[in-house]
């Protein structure tokens, strides 16, 4: 079989493949022609972040069956194409969970002491002492917003240099926080009280612009920000704004809105220190993950083993074809009630009704907690590693099945629990193929789980949906389909709500201060 290498990556990497069995190609730099016009070729190929793995790239690809990714993100590779051509995608999660946290460390320190900016002086021929004053990390209090893999290392190095350590992560267990030895706090306090913030977060609807001029004017004074995880979060011109006041000490990004970040206003300011995205760039991390695509590629072209996918469990074709619909449906359900549930995850209980528990459910269990955990995390999460992300959570996974599956032939339920509060989701497959959602709650509803939802919580009273509409409309906002639940006539009610285009925050609240809506939740599905 027969591998295209269309990056750099660390020659070991292609040793590996070569001692497989595989015949190598190593062609970098290709344009999207040349790639289109060779693709056709190979069995597997190997990117890092240059190479643009797009639907028509992969239409051309017909001998293509694996795709391997020498990092984490994807988003150079169309993975719905892929799924849909059944190329398996595979990246190497956790290769530069110790780099990225190493280099927020480096960042920190330069912040604390000033080293780029008296390196700069020096070698302008100064000797300006004074001007460079630090301050200590010791005692002091570092606020970490995120505390998944990389979050949880900067954590632990921060603690041996004997930093108070507060942190936000609303689907973070008590249990997972005690093991790390980490106060949990809200998202306010950490902002009020943080000495140092550094954000180990995904960049989402929800966390754009976290940091701006709001969240800035709520922390102390002369406080210190930093951002390695994703450009979008931190609201540059506030920002700006911040440090040229005074109001932020010293700030320093290694991820920006737009990459290259051009002439932005924040390079003129000396209290701003930045990199060009060095978060994973270490020779350690570039060699490992090298190292760990040129296996999975190997195991899988030459084994039919299957790890750290992102679209395929490890299932064989024949299983694959039956159990896939649920698959996709249970990714959905959890996706969906991760995002209309308030707090962490400490339980998740699957019950399996009728058909689909007499099948091997394993996989669709994974699946639910691809849902559940993918929303919320920084890192990757895919089939392979979500059942231990939920482990090392603290978040108990309990299945139930049952050959009664009532008015359905099969249903899948999904119960999320914590500190006393609970949701859940029902659904089902029409036709044996098309995922729906037929409760919510205690609400029975029938909502395609799909594109951009609202699910807005209200008093059964007139005039709610009406509202609802009219806010939509007058925002130019589609609705393409609405579902509507309650207990009893004039109890508590809910409606789904599927709209063309996402919401904005400032629509959501405009939205909430509707008369009789008690809650307004905005769920992103895949389309």
């Amino acid at each position: 079989m027969k591998v295209l290498v269309s990056d750099n990556i660390s020659p070991k990497g292609v040793e590996i493949l070569k001692k497989g069995g595989l015949d190598v190609d190593v062609k970098t730099g290709l344009k999207p022609e040349e790639l289109k016009a060779i693709i056709g070729e190979y069995d597997g190929l190997v990117v890092r972040s240059a190479t643009k793995a797009t639907a028509e790239i992969i239409e051309a690809a017909k001998n293509l069956k694996v795709i391997g990714r020498a990092g984490s993100g994807l988003d150079n590779v169309d993975k719905v194409a892929a799924t849909k051509r059944g190329i398996v995608v595979m990246n190497t999660p956790g290769g530069n969970t110790v780099t990225t946290a190493e280099h927020t460390i480096a960042l920190l320190f330069s912040m604390a002491r000033q080293v780029p900016q008296a390196t700069a002086s020096m070698k302008q021929g100064k000797w300006e002492k004074k001007k460079f004053m630090g301050v200590e990390l010791y005692n002091k209090t570092l606020g970490i917003i995120g505390l998944g893999n990389i979050g949880s290392h900067v954590a632990k190095i921060a603690m041996g240099m004997g930093m108070n350590i507060v942190t936000y992560d609303p689907y973070l267990s008590e249990e997972k926080a005690k093991t790390l030895g980490v106060k949990v706090v809200s998202l306010d306090e950490l902002i009020k009280t943080s000495d140092f913030i550094t954000l180990h977060i995904p960049m989402t609807n929800e966390t754009k612009n976290m940091i701006n001029e709001k969240t800035l004017g709520m922390m102390k004074d002369g406080v210190r920000i930093i951002n390695a995880s994703r450009g979008g979060i931190v609201d540059e011109k506030a920002l700006y704004d911040a440090l040229k006041s005074g109001k932020v000490a010293a700030a320093a990004l290694d991820v920006f809105e737009k990459e290259p970040p051009g002439e932005a206003p924040l390079l003129e300011l000396d209290n701003f220190i930045c990199t060009p995205h060095l978060g994973a760039s270490t020779e350690d991390a570039q060699e490992n993950v090298a190292l760990a695509v040129a296996d999975q590629i190997v195991d899988y072209l030459v084994n039919g083993t299957i790890r750290n996918a992102v679209n395929f469990p490890s299932l064989s074709a024949d299983v694959l074809s039956v159990v896939q619909p649920y698959i996709n449906l249970a990714e959905r359900m959890g996706t969906f009630l991760v995002q209309n549930f308030d707090g962490g995850m400490k339980q998740v209980v699957i019950e399996y009704r009728g058909e689909v528990s007499k099948l091997n459910y394993a996989p669709v269990t994974i699946a639910v907690l691809k849902g559940l955990l993918t929303p919320i995390l920084l890192e990757t999460v895919n089939f392979v590693n979500a059942p231990m992300i939920a482990k090392e959570r603290g978040i108990e996974v309990k299945e139930i099945t049952t050959d009664e599956a009532g008015d359905y032939l099969s249903t899948i339920i999904i119960r999320v629990k914590s500190d006393g509060k609970e949701s859940s989701v029902a659904g089902i497959l029409h036709g044996k193929k098309y995922p729906r959602i037929i409760a919510v709650d205690d609400f029975i509803v029938e909502v395609v789980p799909e594109g951009e939802l609202l699910v807005c919580a209200n008093n059964d009273k007139p005039g709610v949906i009406g509202g609802i509409g009219s806010v939509l409309g007058k925002n130019n906002i589609n609705i393409a389909r609405m579902q509507f639940g309650r207990e009893s006539q004039g109890g508590k009610s809910i409606s789904v709500v599927s709209v063309d285009t996402p919401v904005s925050k400032e629509l959501l609240e405009e939205l909430k201060k509707l008369p009789n809506i008690l809650s307004v939740k905005q769920i992103h599905l895949p389309a």
